[in-house]
């Protein structure tokens, strides 16, 4: 379980999904962080981690099918989103963006105050009904609520106005870099020169292993140089 949890988000590109999203407009399909992970662990840089490990990366998000194929990895499906969804909401008032009086009203009744108790209540759920089913599962009725707290957090937080426009300046830094990386593949660190890659996928191999602060810093370095301190 923990390695699962430790190794789950390891192939993000900068800019967390945002960077994803930039990312698959050069692939046939989606790219997606949780498979760019399964590369990194069996190609790129294995370390020979066992198959549950491998398939509970792959599946930790709720968007994949098949869902994870152990109770390691519903462990750690259910932990991500209850931890990354309580302190969106938590980040997202300290800056200002929403209110406590603005959260769902099935969200207070069900949960509490944010921060802890809304984890505590979440954890709790999971665990009445895995005992109840035999399975790893969440409660319907706080299943129920933590999908309507992720649509309230879409409409008010990650696609308000500012959000757009943090996601467009993503967009230009990272196809930027990967056009211009295509343009003069040499620049291409010897790391990411996979044989079983073509030029596009060590490209890609490369700009999705980046930081936010490297591909912002490289990318001012080819495009705005006058930034440079």
């Amino acid at each position: 379980t923990e390695a699962i949890c430790l190794g789950h988000d390891v192939g993000h590109a900068p800019f967390g999904h945002t960077g994803e999203d930039a990312l698959a407009d050069y692939v046939d399909a989606e790219w997606l962080h949780s498979q760019q992970g399964l590369r990194i662990f069996q190609v790129l840089e294995p370390i020979n981690l066992t198959w549950e490990v491998l398939d509970g990366i792959r599946a930790h998000s709720w968007k994949i099918d098949p869902p994870p194929a152990t109770p390691e990895g519903a462990v750690c499906r259910y932990a991500d989103r209850i931890a990354y969804l309580t302190h969106d909401v938590l980040d997202a008032m300290r800056a200002g963006i929403i209110a406590e009086a603005d959260l769902p009203a099935s969200a207070m009744s069900r949960f509490g105050e944010p921060g802890s108790p809304w984890i505590a209540a979440m954890i709790a759920s999971v665990i009445e009904e895995s005992i109840a089913t035999g399975e790893v599962a969440m409660e319907p009725d706080c299943l129920e609520v933590m999908h309507e707290l992720r649509d309230f957090m879409f409409d008010r937080v990650y696609l308000r106005p500012e959000s757009e426009a943090h996601k467009r300046r993503v967009f230009t830094v990272i196809h930027e870099l990967v056009d211009y990386l295509l343009d003069d593949p040499s620049q291409i660190p010897d790391t990411y020169r996979s044989q079983e890659s073509n030029e596009l996928g060590q490209v890609i191999d490369y700009v999705a292993g980046m930081t936010d602060r490297f591909a912002l810093r490289l990318h001012d370095s080819l495009f705005r140089p006058e930034a440079i301190d």
